[in-house]
């Protein structure tokens, strides 16, 4: 596996404002810049199945890998590899802390980091600082 970008936020928003923010998945576009759209298909649980479509690329499926207390993985399905978003909270005294971690496997990895591997690295701290806003304008 190879990590492509790894990027960490603190913030005063409850962990519950942020898994918020992932279930109403048809909002991702106001934080995450370089997505078009997103859909789930059914609800927002472990092996739930959906699709999106990046902004200039097609449509890719994805399913939702692992959900808990504590992180959230989503899987897009690419030919010849997986890209991985793993989201994981921690959370202190009166602050949550996102890290969200974006790696690839698969035979084809070195083919899809070359293609959209630097605009993944680039994205992946401002969108989580647009969503670290989006989860402290939620009331939870």
């Amino acid at each position: 596996m190879t990590t492509i970008a790894t990027a960490q936020a603190t913030s005063t928003a409850a962990p519950a404002a942020f898994f918020a923010k992932w279930a109403d998945m048809a909002t991702w576009p106001e934080w995450n810049n370089d997505t078009e759209w997103v859909r789930l298909d059914g609800p927002f649980a472990q092996g739930a199945a959906g699709a999106l479509k990046p902004k200039g690329g097609p449509e890719v499926p994805f399913i939702v890998e692992r959900l808990s207390e504590t992180e959230f993985v989503d899987v897009s399905k690419l030919i010849g590899a997986r890209l991985i978003f793993d989201h994981q909270i921690a959370t202190g005294p009166e602050r949550t802390t996102v890290t969200v971690t974006v790696s690839i496997e698969g035979p084809l990895s070195w083919f899809w980091t070359k293609v959209m591997g630097a605009d993944l690295a680039d994205s992946v701290e401002p969108d989580l600082r647009a969503l670290v806003a989006a989860a402290e304008a939620v009331l939870v």
